[in-house]
């Protein structure tokens, strides 16, 4: 499903050239649960970045269902992320403008093709899936971090994604709501089969995962140091 071929990632910072992601070559199959760890500054967001379609590789081949990314125009790109990849991030990234149930339909709102069904009911689904129905007009500032993150992963469900994105999502909350978090992702993965990959700097978060991906100054390595 993803494969990255000999990918690099370099920033220039002044005069100075870094690079976050160093000859990277990976595979990542359909239905997969798999963990990247690595710690701070590692290259593990910027890798993740890759993966996700929110950058583009500065060399090296990056395939998503065989189709080379860097064939395509940024319209086809973001049409392809908007579909292909579900978003979940540590801080969350909720509005709170926006009612738990409006935050959740938002990115099938904006999407500008055809959908095959109802933002709003599909939202209130999924919310009630995860034990959100009693919160669906409340803010994201009234309510917990734990009922937050499963806001926020119901919301990277809304367009049935293929692939999940978990950045560091125990990182704001206490063990315990971080496991509950990590039974839901685990859960899902194993019930409907979608691809998720989780970044992290926790081997016991990692652990939790069926296949564990090191790195370490923009390398994948054998094991994590």
């Amino acid at each position: 499903m993803i494969k990255l071929i000999g990918v690099s990632k370099t920033y220039t910072l002044g005069e100075d050239k870094v690079t976050a992601v160093d000859n990277v070559s990976i595979g990542i199959k359909k239905g997969e649960y798999a963990s990247i760890l690595g710690t701070s500054g590692s290259g593990k967001s910027t890798l993740m970045h890759l993966i996700g379609l929110l950058e583009r590789p500065t060399s090296g081949t990056l395939l998503i269902n065989k189709k080379d990314i860097s064939k395509l125009s940024d319209d086809e790109v973001s049409k392809i992320r908007n579909t292909f990849v579900g978003f979940v991030f540590q801080q969350f990234n909720l509005i709170n403008k926006l009612t738990v149930l409006e935050n959740v339909a938002l990115p099938a709102i904006y999407f500008k093709g055809k959908l095959n069904f109802d933002p709003l009911k599909k939202a209130t689904d999924l919310l009630t899936r995860f034990g959100m129905e009693k919160r669906l007009n409340f803010y994201p500032n009234k309510i917990s971090g734990g009922q937050q993150q499963r806001v926020a992963i119901a919301r990277a469900l809304i367009m049935s994604p293929d692939l999940i994105l978990a950045d560091e999502p125990t990182g704001n909350l206490d063990s315990k709501t971080g496991d509950e978090i990590l039974d839901i992702l685990e859960d899902l993965n194993k019930k409907t089969g979608v691809t998720i990959v989780l970044v992290t700097h926790e081997k016991a978060v990692a652990k939790r995962t069926r296949r564990e991906i090191y790195i370490k100054d923009g390398k994948v390595v054998s094991r994590y140091l």
